[in-house]
């Protein structure tokens, strides 16, 4: 009888447990699937799209006696409606949120005092534009509170839709988010030829992608959300909530940045028509490219020429991007997000535009350099380059200027990585050994990397010698800049002795 009750007892033991085992599987299952559906995220059919998109103006500037272009810029805290009814605190250049459009032309020098009213310091970078390294506005060029940085170079690189952004190490993503950004453009005598929309803010208009979390009080909190940084719920174009465009013309340019600190976005009309994209990154492309849906990465850019019918509102939406990585890794970076972005509201009788030219560009095609050993660089985890968090002391790559080097680059990383490369424009020659696909075939400087292949670049860079001070490489993931996901390189006279800085990785040869 003992033993029939010792039995008994056990057993019951061994099915509460059992109980219990089953109760915390289906809790965590249930958790994790909570967390997977959670972790996708959309706003397709809950933004009224009735606010007028707010076009940054251009910024003033003046022409010396000498022939230099003049801007004056202040950065400085700001309050904004971003949210409607809602006042959020802010950070803006000229303005209380983002700042205005800067434009010159290829063959102008251009000077611009920047001043820093705001409680800490920051820097600003020139995305896009070959200069001086001493003018680039990384992080060795911090403005402190209360003084004024006045870089100035010569505009020598194709016509481009180019932007600037703060880059103080370890605060670049936060600066950003507050709201420090804006777009520069460059003119050149070929492009102002060629019969493209052009007339800015009418038919050629800015287009700054950002998505943001807001706080119940209008805060927007930077934190990263996931692996791939902070991925916002809320859109804003140009820092307009729900924007909507009156569109005059019978096709619209749109110049798109995507400024987001971690989003990739795929860039399609809520009906599936098509449309043009004449340009990318560094410049015009060579022909326009007929799409239905662009990828842009962040820090990239792309112009796309888009035709409307008259009386129509049409939707510029985001399909879910291709990440390029593991299920999971897609889901949680983005993968399977829908957005609408902006309205286009078209006039009930539209000025015909000319049709768009067979031929863009004529820039010659960036090749390498015969001879030149290939530089290797492995993107790692979210904070690492070849197996190095950034150090500010390290120089990682010494380039002679005047040879274009062809740059292996690889993540195996199951986390969305965005690779770009200051002061240089690259071609892309081979994704996994096989051609681009069109949207990587024109003049890059930010290219989105697949999980587990080599992306082969030939890359070409300014020609302004500074031994002493260094250019980024960097994921333009901003969380993963700001953890330590960077290196740096300096260039230097073809005559000058080719050598690797201290602690230089065997994989970044001189």
């Amino acid at each position: 009888m003992g033993t029939r009750r010792r039995r008994s007892a056990g057993a019951r033991i061994l099915r509460a447990l059992a109980v219990l085992v089953v109760a915390v599987v289906l809790a965590v299952a249930g958790l994790a699937l909570w967390g997977w559906n959670a972790a996708s995220s959309t706003n397709v059919g809950r933004v009224t799209f009735d606010r007028p998109l707010a076009i940054p103006p251009l910024a003033p500037s003046t022409v010396d006696a000498q022939g230099v272009r003049r801007f004056d810029l202040t950065m400085a805290p700001g309050r904004a409606e971003l949210l409607p009814g809602t006042r959020t605190d802010t950070w803006g250049i000229d303005g209380a949120y983002l700042g205005p459009t800067l434009r010159a032309a290829r063959g102008e020098r251009v000077a611009i005092d920047l001043h820093n009213r705001l409680p800490e310091a920051t820097s600003m970078h020139w995305h896009g534009i070959e200069l001086p390294a001493r003018a680039d506005g990384g992080p060795h060029s911090p403005i402190a509170p209360g003084t004024t940085w006045s870089p100035s170079w010569t505009i020598d690189q194709p016509a481009s839709t180019l932007w600037y952004h703060p880059h103080p190490h370890g605060r670049t993503a936060e600066h950003v988010h507050r709201g420090l950004a804006g777009m520069f453009w460059v003119d050149d005598a070929g492009s102002a030829a060629l019969p493209l929309p052009h007339r800015y803010g009418v038919d050629d208009i800015p287009v700054i992608l950002q998505d943001r979390v807001f706080d119940a009080d209008g805060a927007m909190p930077a934190q990263a959300n996931s692996s791939a940084g902070m991925l916002g719920d809320e859109i804003l174009v140009n820092g307009t909530h729900g924007p909507v465009l009156d569109v005059w013309t019978s096709t619209v340019r749109l110049r798109v940045v995507n400024a987001s600190a971690a989003r990739v976005y795929d860039l399609a009309l809520d009906d599936g028509r098509g449309y043009s994209v004449v340009g990318t990154d560094s410049g015009l492309l060579d022909a326009p490219v007929p799409a239905t849906h662009w990828q842009v990465a962040p820090g990239d850019r792309a112009e796309i020429v888009v035709p409307v019918r008259p009386g129509e509102t049409a939707l510029l939406r985001s399909l879910p991007p291709d990440l390029d990585t593991n299920a999971i890794g897609s889901r949680l970076g983005g993968g399977d997000d829908t957005f609408d972005l902006m309205a286009l509201r078209a006039a009930p009788v539209l000025e015909p535009s000319p049709p768009l030219p067979t031929r863009l560009a004529t820039t010659p095609a960036i090749e390498p350099t015969p001879g030149v050993p290939p530089r290797e660089f492995r993107l790692d985890g979210n904070s690492q380059i070849n197996g190095r968090e950034m150090d500010m002391n390290r120089i990682d790559a010494v380039v002679p200027t005047g040879r274009v080097e062809v740059w292996n680059v690889r993540t195996d990383a199951a986390i969305p990585h965005s690779f770009h490369v200051h002061d240089a424009a690259f071609r892309v020659l081979d994704v996994g050994g096989a051609p681009p696909p069109p949207e990587l075939r024109g003049r890059q400087d930010t290219i989105h990397l697949p999980q587990g292949e080599w992306v082969r670049l030939a890359v070409a860079f300014g020609q302004h010698p500074d031994p002493d001070v260094p250019f980024m490489i960097h994921c333009h993931m901003l969380d993963h800049e700001d953890r330590g996901m960077m290196a740096q390189f300096v260039l230097v006279r073809p005559d000058q002795h080719d050598r690797v800085g201290a602690g230089g990785h065997p994989g970044m040869h001189g």
